[in-house]
């Protein structure tokens, strides 16, 4: 007789979803410690370049990268964890004997998408309070070469901006209004398609409708000479805001933000597909954990004989890269503006989910 309820066990339900989330987390640490000592050894002479550095600046990178890499590969130890899980089940004989008690394939892997629900509402949350801030601040960090940032809220880096046939580049973008401050200032002033100048200052600050610059160094291409003064007024014509707009990273911004970003934009009458994409990849992207254990289910059911359950592993374990790779493809698309943002965050989603309860039904409903 075949019980027909979500969970036929309690018992079972919370030995499978254990199973489930120690083995996630033990894969989920294992690649985090790989990757981040391969990355620390690549990014390690850098770091220490600056004269002022030393072990706490290697700790500092090393805390801002491991949060990027857990919200980067969660989904991965997701599926890997599922995989172990389900395939030990099965080489133990455990499955056959849940179903042989009546429990369908559904409900042997219903624990496991519930824990799965689990698993990506932390990680929403982790990615919007802790790789969001953490993102912002390696990239600010890393723009001044591992130096000495300033104490501001709000940092941008590498932002650029265009002033009729003038190109302004700044290092760091900080604050917002009139208080916005802007480091390591680069001017291109151009003429009739002609570098003329090339203006170089410590930093700006929006001072009577106009930036003053500080510490300013100019170049003349013609007369190939340097001048320097001490202060200099440029640019009464171009607003703060375009230095918060011109740069919108959604990596570096949680839900919230990156959706006020998005309006401010769309009333500046800027494109704003890409960055919609990105806005509802923030939720998808999570979501991804709750596939996982849909689609390396058929690594549960089959006969553990022959090579047939490593053969169903490595099927599991292609639909679920699969799905990666059609995920990346349509956020790049997003962003290129071939699909529409909705339908470049969830359509895998949903192909996947489809796909995934199809193999499940033919194979053993």
């Amino acid at each position: 007789m075949i019980n027909v309820q979500f969970f036929p066990s309690k018992r079972i339900a919370f030995y499978m979803a254990r199973l489930f989330l120690v083995r996630t987390l033990a894969v989920l640490a294992a690649l985090v410690l790989i990757l981040m000592t391969l990355d620390l050894l690549g990014e390690s002479g850098k770091i220490l370049a600056p004269p002022q550095n030393g072990d706490a600046e290697l700790w500092r990178y090393v805390s801002l990268r491991i949060p990027m890499l857990i919200a980067r590969f969660l989904p991965f130890s997701v599926l890997l964890g599922t995989l172990i899980t389900l395939a030990t089940l099965n080489q133990h004989s455990e499955v056959i004997a849940m179903k042989a008690a009546g429990i369908s394939a559904h409900q042997i892997i219903a624990p496991l998408v519930v824990a799965s629900f689990a698993v990506a509402a932390l990680s929403f949350a982790f990615n919007e309070r802790i790789v969001t801030r953490a993102t912002a601040t390696l990239a600010a960090w890393e723009a001044v070469d591992y130096g000495q940032v300033p104490a501001q809220s709000d940092v941008s880096s590498n932002v650029w901006v265009r002033d009729g046939e003038d190109l302004i580049h700044a290092r760091q973008v900080s604050g917002r209004g009139d208080g916005l401050v802007l480091g390591g200032v680069t001017i291109y002033t151009r003429g009739a398609g002609t570098l003329e100048r090339i203006i170089d200052a410590e930093s700006a600050r929006r001072v009577g409708g106009a930036w003053r610059l500080a510490e300013v160094r100019i170049f003349d291409v013609a007369r190939v000479a340097t001048t320097r003064t001490p202060s200099l007024v440029y640019g009464a014509a171009v607003e703060p805001a375009q230095f918060t707009l011109a740069r919108v990273d959604p990596d570096e911004q949680d839900f919230g933000r990156l959706r006020q970003s998005i309006a401010d934009l769309r009333v500046a009458g800027r494109p704003t597909a890409a960055l919609e994409a990105n806005l509802w990849h923030k939720i998808s992207g999570p979501a991804s954990a709750v596939l996982m254990p849909l689609l390396a289910a058929i690594a549960a059911f089959g006969l553990a004989r022959s090579g047939q359950l490593f053969l169903r592993a490595v099927m599991g374990m292609g639909l679920g890269f699969a799905y990666f790779v059609a995920d990346n493809f349509a956020i790049a698309m997003g962003n290129y503006g071939a699909y529409p943002p909705l339908l470049a965050a969830w359509g895998p989603f949903a192909l996947f989910l489809m796909i995934g309860e199809t193999v499940l039904i033919r194979t053993e409903e």
